[in-house]
């Protein structure tokens, strides 16, 4: 058996049913060996970040690794931004690159390059893979790719990188007769927390206002139905980061919004007057935290779960103090803190949840009015998608305004699925996305949610989607320029637009003539009267649609923190006296408010 027939078989026997593929002299045997059989397909991107990103969606869909492959060289390095994706939030994905022939290898002789096209791949991507390997020995080939995806997903998941010669890929290999990888030996028994869980259900129990934040790393740990079942049981209020919100969609009345630098005015009260706070699945990044660290929920007693320990070793590091840290699979600290927690046993926070409620009225993310406006507001068309949107929508968000803007106003419903590369960000991700979860999903219908300096990032990847006829809904968010970056512009730098807008030096085609293009049906929205009807009409279109919804650029995200601020201080629009009556410095008394 030929090699690269051989790696396209393993491929198969993984579950996998499509590559992401791009054509390059290095890489042409694995593309052939893939087309040969009848199990697995490849399907072509126009960019190799786009092929990267697409595998990184279709691995967060199935929970299987996704798989990307390219040629060496500029092939290999267009890769990174999206291993960076998949490495930031944890994603298992098999990166498969071609390199030069072994006997061009440029070795140890000091020269920058000997082969044609020859890069180090494997040393560039060390630092943002959890395995990366040049297979020089045609007999490892086995060992190296069942050791490649069993290190992508056990522990803390991520992605890995296999490089394989092109002279390697044509050698003839046995089978039978290829060494094998170890089976990694088994998880230690969820029951070795139940110390750490009895511990955690104390500081609950005396809590009077306690807060639940659920992660990604739940998600990763294939335990969603175990946390909605711990919400449920327990009662407690739940904030989610970004890569949460769909799963606490099963549990509406824990729900209190999102919080962080671009969360709600409400969700961040919440956090910041809690006096106990249970994180699961998340590592509480400065996005989340706010800055200093020690300012994040500065009276409340935290407990913090994360598989991985350098992530809690990090929180003394950087001055916040974590009473129980435990180094767990999020699903094995759920199990142990269910079997500690009957539901009887939990104090009544009724005032608590009235404060809460009371702070979601006073603060309203989306008012009436915001559907009145001549040109679509973001926040009401945020809205009105998540209203027109099927209750099992899979929704894949671009960076920048689009995310702050959906993760304040969707209204999540059980049974959707909702993601973004949350950590690494990269404009452009939102597209290639939604081609690998469409195709995740058997062809499914994907909402597209970009702005339109990420639709420029990766809009060769519309070819893709027209090629494949997937029924990918784009909805551009059009401002023309970069209204985040602006945002920050008018924060530090005297709203100077330089970068970041059309006087600025950007300039946009029409999208909607773009799309007809490549044969994809268009429309434009530019006034909120009509923003019902054709959001509603992208969606019931059977096929790909791109809406064009053209929004004033003086539009911002609010509330937002200010860059290097704490997320007490909740957004340029919040007065300081009302500042002062939400935010205080001691623990919010909620006896005192008359119940």
């Amino acid at each position: 058996m030929k090699l690269s027939d051989y790696v396209a078989e393993f491929l198969a026997q993984q579950g996998i049913r499509h590559a992401f593929a791009i054509a390059g002299g290095a890489c042409l045997h694995l593309i052939d060996s893939i087309a040969a059989r009848n199990d697995i397909a490849y399907v072509c991107p126009h960019h190799e970040q786009a092929a990267a990103m697409a595998a990184d969606a279709y691995s967060r869909v199935t929970g299987r690794p996704g798989v990307a492959v390219t040629t060496s060289g500029p092939g290999a390095t267009n890769l990174i931004t999206g291993v960076c994706c998949a490495y930031y939030d944890s994603v298992p994905v098999l990166f498969l690159t071609g390199q030069v022939a072994t006997f061009r290898l440029k070795r140890d002789t000091g020269v920058r390059q000997f082969g044609f096209q020859e890069t180090d791949i494997v040393g560039m991507c060390r630092p943002v893979t959890k395995y990366a390997v040049l297979v020089e020995d045609p007999l490892r080939i086995r060992y190296e790719l069942e050791k490649a995806v069993a290190i992508a997903t056990s522990g803390r998941p991520g992605p890995v990188l296999v490089d394989i010669p092109d002279d390697l890929q044509r050698r003839e290999v046995d089978p039978a007769t290829l060494e094998r990888y170890p089976s990694p030996p088994p998880t230690a028994s969820p029951y070795r927390h139940a110390t750490q869980a009895r511990r955690a259900v104390a500081l609950l129990r005396s809590a009077r206002r306690p807060i639940v934040i659920l992660g990604w790393g739940v998600r990763l740990a294939n335990a969603a139905a175990d946390a909605v079942n711990f919400l449920q049981r327990s009662g407690l209020p739940v904030v989610p980061t970004w890569g949460a919100i769909d799963l606490v969609a099963q549990t509406p009345d824990n729900f209190v919004g999102t919080f962080g630098l671009h969360g709600t005015r409400y969700g961040n009260f919440a956090v910041q007057n809690a006096d106990c706070i249970l994180a699961i699945g998340t590592r509480l990044d400065t996005h989340e935290t706010g800055s200093p660290l020690s300012s994040f929920a500065r009276e409340a007693r935290k407990i913090v779960v994360d598989i991985d320990r350098t992530e809690l070793d990090k929180f003394p590091k950087f001055g916040m103090t974590v009473d129980v840290p435990v180094e767990a699979d999020a699903g094995d600290f759920l199990h142990a803190l269910s079997a500690e927690l009957p539901q009887a046993e939990m104090p009544d926070i009724s005032p608590w949840r009235r404060q809460i409620a009371d702070w979601r009225r006073e603060f309203e993310i989306c008012p009436a009015a915001n559907f009145d406006q001549p040109t679509p507001n973001p926040y009401a068309a945020i809205k009105t998608l998540s209203r027109a949107a099927a209750g099992d929508a899979t929704v894949v968000i671009d960076t920048g305004c689009a995310i702050a803007w959906f993760m304040q106003a969707w209204d999540p419903r059980p049974g959707q699925r909702i993601f973004s590369a949350l950590n690494n960000t990269p404009m452009g991700y939102a597209l290639p996305g939604a081609i690998g979860a469409s195709l995740a999903l058997d062809r499914a219908p994907v909402l597209c949610l970009i702005g339109d300096g990420g639709l420029m990032m990766n809009i060769q990847e519309l070819a893709t989607i027209m090629h494949h006829a997937l029924p990918v809904k784009v909805i551009v968010f059009n401002n023309r320029g970069y209204s985040m970056i602006q945002q920050t512009q008018d924060q530090w730098l005297g709203s100077r637009y330089h970068a970041s807008s059309k006087d600025g030096g950007l300039s946009f085609p029409d999208f909607v003539q773009v799309a007809r293009a490549h044969g994809i049906p268009a429309t434009r929205i530019a006034d909120s009267a009509s923003m019902p009807e054709g959001i509603a009409r992208a969606l019931a279109h059977d096929g790909p649609f791109l809406v064009d919804l053209c929004l004033d650029p003086a539009e911002r995200v609010i509330p937002q923190v200010v860059y290097g601020r704490p997320i007490e201080d909740a957004g340029p629009l919040l007065s300081r006296d009302v500042f002062l009556r939400n935010m205080l410095v001691k623990p919010l008394d909620v006896s005192l408010r008359g119940e």
